[in-house]
């Protein structure tokens, strides 16, 4: 999920060498967090939040095969 996060977000972003995810693993979830550059960050969240709905769901939907609960924080 780390890897999909990550390849999403670089070919969103003008500046894909900056696009970082961390995983902070709990026992039945995940948080992922992801830093771009700061003028990046229009582009990750998109239009009222679009863009960032359509990645957590993404990422969501393929947590859900491992059975865990994953969030994904844009910092």
């Amino acid at each position: 999920m780390k890897d999909l996060l990550a390849y999403v977000a670089r070919q969103l972003v003008d500046l894909p060498d900056q696009v970082e995810v961390r995983e902070i693993e709990g026992e039945r979830s995940i948080i992922l967090e992801l830093r771009v550059a700061p003028e990046d960050m229009g582009k990750v969240i998109g239009r009222q939040g679009k863009t960032a709905q359509a990645l957590r769901t993404l990422v969501k939907a393929a947590g859900l095969r491992d059975g865990k609960r994953v969030m994904v924080e844009i910092i």
